[in-house]
């Protein structure tokens, strides 16, 4: 897989397989973090980046992405936070909450800063790599030979092949970290189920049309959605190029009061009095560390999404 749609050439001890990405991601910062280590987080961030950091003893540095770049780290904000104790930086594009892809060109910006700091290593992890739009050329940075070395590729099966309970993630990068990996996993869960690897080989070496239809489908309801929501004036939604998740602005709400449920304080009030005032359950932004904001999936149908949006503006219509 790697080699067929990366262009990266792993020998097979360079590959780690576990029952999940999340497992590969625990296998790599546990075997690699020392106490007072670092890693760069950039935020909004999925949400078991910073505890996995913290479990292994480590403490994750969060980097603020800001809204007008598309929530993606910028060269100038990684050189800001990079010092001595950085030990990894944590890359995952397309985004998981905001949606958002990094270009071949950001990437390789990132590669060329990184230049000068040969000891941090790079995590990409590429979960959504297939849930992309608008033909967008997903590139990942272990592709950058400035880099290639030192990064670990994350991936797995849930997301491009809807086999989340297959718990199938892997990985592929340097030779000593694999084999540190593999013995945290031999003290854990050994390996994953060899029916499910078994389910991952056919997945990935299967005929992929589906991919691109599948893709096809998540876009028209991207546009729906993002189309909707900017319709709602206290609401503002970037239109992402990947994953299943749109990551709105709420701030246009904070500080208003709900006719029925009074002042809207945060994000957090914001959601809560949404699910209690509609039955629509969304996420707030500040549990991906990043406020005023709110992550919708639209990995369901187009009729639960119709309902949803709709009943998200009669809430925003009680606003004053």
């Amino acid at each position: 897989k790697f080699k067929k749609e990366n262009g990266l050439d792993f020998s097979k001890d360079q590959i780690n397989v576990g029952a999940g990405g999340k497992q590969v991601i625990f296998n790599a910062i546990l075997s690699t973090i020392n106490p007072g280590d670092e890693v760069l987080i950039p935020a909004p961030y999925w949400v078991s980046y910073p505890d996995i950091v913290l479990l292994a003893g480590g403490t994750p540095k969060i980097v603020i992405c800001d809204e007008k770049d598309e929530f993606k780290i910028t060269p100038q904000k990684l050189k800001k936070n990079l010092n001595s104790k950085t030990k990894w930086i944590i890359l995952n594009s397309p985004s998981n909450p905001t949606g958002s892809c990094y270009s071949k060109d950001e990437i390789d910006a990132i590669a060329d800063i990184l230049k000068d700091y040969p000891e941090v290593m790079v995590m990409s992890d590429d979960i959504y790599e297939h849930v992309v739009y608008d033909n967008f050329k997903f590139y990942t940075i272990a592709q950058n030979k400035n880099v290639t070395d030192r990064t670990l590729t994350i991936n797995g099966v849930s997301k491009s092949y809807a086999m989340t309970g297959w718990r199938i993630g892997y990985a592929g990068g340097p030779k000593d970290l694999i084999k540190a990996m593999a013995k945290i996993q031999s003290q854990s869960t050994t390996n994953p189920s060899s029916i499910s690897q078994a389910a991952a080989v056919e997945a990935l070496s299967g005929d992929q049309s589906f991919i691109k239809d599948r893709s096809d489908a998540f876009k028209e309801r991207r546009d729906f959605v993002v189309s909707k929501l900017n319709k709602i004036n206290v609401i503002k939604c970037l239109n992402p190029q990947g994953a299943f998740y749109v990551f709105p602005s709420c701030k246009g709400c904070i500080g208003k009061v709900h006719s029925e449920l009074g002042e809207i304080k945060n994000d957090t009030d914001f959601v809560s009095k949404l699910l209690e005032s509609t039955g629509v359950a969304v996420v707030q932004g500040s549990a991906f560390g990043l406020e005023g904001f709110f992550r919708i999936s639209y990995a369901t149908s187009m009729t639960n999404l119709e309902k949803a949006v709709e009943r998200i503006s009669d809430f925003c219509s009680k606003l004053s």
